[in-house]
């Protein structure tokens, strides 16, 4: 059964840094590009950024474009999130899953940006 835990997030004032992880367990995987994604109060589940098996390729949504870096290390089976230069609009929960959001959603990990 593939579960996937985040973790790392806190309450930290604007302008600030958190370092998300997420284990995975369940599957292979450096067979998997990996996501993390977020959800804000009252709003949907977005794209926050996505890497390769490899770790090769990387893609970012605008927002967080140039402040937040995704990273793995497979033989960990950890995904990364660095998030620097925080703002209040980045306070979410942020989960982690599969690019193809394949399995099942974890708890998340709450990040609240104050300003």
């Amino acid at each position: 059964q593939v579960q996937l835990v985040e973790s790392g997030g806190g309450l930290v004032q604007a302008g600030g840094s958190l370092r998300l992880s997420c284990a995975a367990s369940g599957l292979t995987f450096r067979d998997y590009g990996m996501g993390w994604y977020r959800q804000a109060p009252g709003k949907g589940r977005e794209f926050v950024a996505s890497i390769n098996w490899s770790g090769t390729a990387r893609n970012y949504a605008d927002s967080v474009k140039g402040r937040f870096t995704i990273s793995r290390d497979n033989p960990k089976n950890t995904l990364y999130l660095q998030m620097n230069s925080l703002k209040p609009e980045d306070t979410a929960i942020y989960y982690c899953n599969t690019i193809s959001q394949s399995a099942r959603w974890g708890q998340g990990t709450q990040v609240t940006v104050s300003s």
